[in-house]
C-alpha cells in the first residue's frame, strides 16, 4: 500500500462505486448513502463533519479521498444588486458565476458556468476571447449553486429559484458534466431537490447534441442563442452556424420538441443597424412557427471592441412591435449588471 496515495475527489465517485470500495474495506454498503448525503444535500467538505459516521470510516476517507473545493477570489456587487463572483477552483484555474436577483418577482436566478473560457468565437462575446481552458466537472457545476443559494440567502434572505447554464462556456461541449450535475441538483435525496423545470440550458446551437438532449428526455427547458434570423448573418457573428446551420437547428429543435414538450427560447442580441430591422423581424417570426417559442430581446452589451453598438430605442420598440402583430411571444430582456461586466456576454474573469 502507498504512503501516500494521490487522493481522488470523493465526488467523482457514484453510489454504486462508493458502495463496492466500502465493502472492499469491510465496511457496510449503506454508509455510502450517508456519505453522499453529507456530500451533496449538507454541502459538507470535511470528512470529520461526518458525525454519523464510525471514527475508522471518516479516517478512511480522509486517507484516501479529498473534497475539491473553491475560494472566492473577486466579487462585485452591481448597483442593481447583481452579484458576479470570481471563483478560484481547486486547480488555480478561475470562473465566474453571477446572482441576478429580481425581488419584485421573486425571482433569484444564478448564471452558473460550464467551462473555463470557451472555444467558440462568437464576436459578441468575450468569454469566447478567452479560448477554452478545461470542462468543469459536474462537481464544480454544483459548487456554483450551493454558493450562490447560500450567498442568496445571506444578501436577500431567499434562496435562488431558477439555474440558467448562460455563464462561461458551452454547455453541451461538456455535456457529461451539465448533465449529471443537473441529476445532483435535482436529486430529491442526494442533492438540492430543485425542480428541473427551474433550469435551463443555453446553447450556441449544437444540433447533434440537442437531438442527445431529446433522447435522454431531459425535462429542463431549453435555450438557443440565436442573434440573427438568416444563416448569412450568423455565420458573420457565430462561426458554429458553418457547420450547424439553421435548417440543421430547426430540425434539432423540433426533434427536442416533439420528444419532450419542453418550452424554448430563442436568445436574439439586437445589434444597431445589422439584425434589427423589419426584414430580420419577418424571418425571425418565421422560425417561430415550426414549434411553441417565446423569444427575448437582449439589450447588447459592450465587450470594448466598438465592432456593435446596442439598437436604439426606436428600432428595438419596431422590431419588438413588428414580431408582436406576427404572433410571436417576445419579451425585451433587461440587462442586469452590465455595470460590472456581469451581463450577458461580458464573463471574462475580467476585474
Amino acid at each position: 500500500m502507498l504512503d501516500n496515495p494521490i487522493k481522488k475527489d470523493i465526488r467523482s465517485l457514484d453510489l454504486e462505486t462508493l458502495k463496492e470500495a466500502l465493502k472492499e474495506q469491510g465496511h457496510p454498503s449503506f454508509r455510502a448513502t450517508q456519505i453522499l448525503e453529507w456530500i451533496w444535500a449538507k454541502g459538507t467538505r470535511n470528512f470529520s463533519e461526518m458525525s454519523n459516521l464510525p471514527l475508522s470510516i471518516r479516517e478512511w476517507l480522509s486517507s484516501f479521498y479529498t473534497i475539491n473545493n473553491f475560494s472566492l477570489d473577486f466579487q462585485q456587487i452591481s448597483q442593481d444588486g447583481t452579484i458576479k463572483s470570481r471563483l478560484a477552483l481547486h486547480d488555480g484555474e478561475k470562473i465566474e458565476t453571477v446572482l441576478i436577483p429580481v425581488p419584485d418577482d421573486k425571482r433569484f436566478t444564478v448564471c452558473v458556468s460550464t467551462q473555463v473560457g470557451c472555444s467558440l468565437t462568437c464576436s459578441f462575446c468575450a468569454t469566447g476571447r478567452m479560448g477554452r481552458i478545461r470542462n468543469l466537472d459536474h462537481s464544480e457545476i454544483y459548487d456554483q449553486v450551493v454558493y450562490s443559494n447560500q450567498l442568496s440567502l445571506e444578501k436577500y434572505g431567499h434562496p435562488i429559484t431558477n439555474i440558467v447554464y448562460m455563464g462561461m462556456g458551452e454547455p453541451l461541449l461538456n455535456y457529461s458534466n451539465v448533465m449529471q450535475s443537473i441529476d445532483k441538483i435535482t436529486h430529491p435525496k442526494l442533492g438540492l431537490g430543485m425542480s428541473p423545470r427551474r433550469i435551463t440550458i443555453s446553447t450556441a446551437g449544437i444540433a447533434k447534441m440537442i437531438k442527445k438532449l431529446a433522447d435522454d428526455q431531459t425535462k429542463s427547458k431549453l435555450a438557443l442563442s440565436l442573434h440573427a434570423a438568416s444563416d448569412e448573418k450568423r455565420n458573420t457573428i457565430m462561426p458554429i452556424n458553418e457547420h450547424n446551420n439553421l435548417a440543421a437547428l430547426l430540425e434539432a429543435l423540433t426533434y427536442f420538441y416533439d420528444k419532450t414538450k419542453n418550452r424554448i427560447t430563442y436568445e436574439y442580441i439586437a445589434f444597431e443597424g445589422f439584425n434589427d430591422n423589419i426584414e430580420d423581424a419577418n424571418l425571425l417570426a418565421k422560425l417561430c412557427r415550426k414549434f411553441p417559442v417565446k423569444v427575448n430581446i437582449i439589450e447588447y452589451n459592450s465587450i470594448g471592441l466598438g465592432t456593435f453598438e446596442k439598437s436604439s430605442k426606436y428600432r428595438l420598440n419596431q422590431f419588438m412591435q413588428t414580431l408582436v402583430n406576427l404572433g410571436v411571444d417576445v419579451t425585451v430582456r433587461k440587462s442586469r449588471g452590465k455595470d460590472i461586466d456581469a451581463a450577458c456576454g461580458q464573463l471574462a474573469n475580467k476585474a
